[in-house]
């Protein structure tokens, strides 16, 4: 069974299991710098950081996505196709199997990033940065 708890922090609890989606729906910042989706069994285990940076960290409309393990970063992947706009709402859909995560962001733009702590089951959501979430959906 999937369910999801929205609390104040932006810290969902999901409970994902491989070949699902999850759909995040929200609202960018009308002077966002960045914003980020962290997926993974917990804060220090992350199976994707999914962080658009729309003028932060030396990065200029760019997407990077990187993993975490054991609170070590694993090496980012960068994507420069950037379909988000400041002030404006986002749909964010994310799904993943034994070796790779799809995000999609528009039926143009979708991102492939390895599984790379081989995870099945996602447990953990959190949403930072300049992006208010407005629904999620999990199928």
């Amino acid at each position: 069974m999937c369910q999801a708890f929205v609390m104040e922090s932006q810290l969902i609890v999901v409970n994902l299991h491989s070949r699902k989606s999850i759909k995040v729906t929200g609202k960018v910042h009308s002077e966002a710098k960045s914003f980020a989706l962290n997926l993974g069994s917990d804060g220090s285990n992350l199976l994707l950081h999914f962080n658009p940076r729309f003028d932060n960290q030396g990065d200029f409309r760019t997407i990077v996505c990187n993993s975490r393990q054991d609170r070590e970063w694993g090496e980012a992947q960068r994507d420069d196709r950037f379909p988000f706009q400041q002030g404006e709402e986002a749909m964010i859909w994310i799904s993943f199997d034994a070796k790779n995560m799809t995000v999609k962001m528009s039926e143009e733009h979708e991102i492939k990033f390895p599984n790379r702590l081989g995870l099945e089951r996602i447990e953990f959501l959190s949403v930072d940065g300049d992006f208010k979430v407005q629904s999620i959906k999990i199928d």
